[in-house]
């Protein structure tokens, strides 16, 4: 299977932003021990803190791969057009947030992602992207 990580902003800052919610394991962390854990699949990782870069991923991966997972950080609070940009495209879409978002302030209860994913996972840390990638794959 082909999927496409996608992290949003300030994900570059895994390991030194808030360690007591995020931990402290760094982006590189994550994708190395996905990669490892899952072997027999081909990854892509995209990281950006900028909006239109992350649309410009999700046009071009999204209809050649089998896959989307993606935390789009704060984006996740307040883009429509990145959800429009997921719903265009015809690769199958996880969610994953790193932190409950709805343990956290009340800005961060409304995703606009959660209703177009057929899987969402909230507060598992980073393994959350395995949940996310175990379900893809099943």
């Amino acid at each position: 299977m082909n999927i496409l990580v996608i992290n949003g902003p300030n994900l570059n800052l895994l390991g030194k932003r808030e360690p007591e919610i995020y931990g402290h394991a760094t982006l590189q962390d994550l994708e190395n021990d996905i990669k490892a854990e899952f072997s027999d699949h081909n990854f892509t990782f995209v990281q950006s803190n900028h909006e239109g870069v992350l649309i410009d991923w999700i046009h071009e991966h999204g209809f050649k791969i089998d896959a989307i997972i993606a935390n789009f950080g704060g984006y996740t609070h307040t883009s429509i057009a990145l959800r429009d940009a997921i719903s265009a495209v015809p690769a199958r879409f996880a969610e994953v947030h790193i932190s409950n978002i709805h343990q956290r302030e009340a800005f961060r209860h409304h995703s606009y992602f959660s209703d177009l994913a057929e899987k969402v996972v909230i507060g598992e840390g980073l393994k959350g992207y395995s949940i996310a990638v175990n379900h893809l794959i099943q």
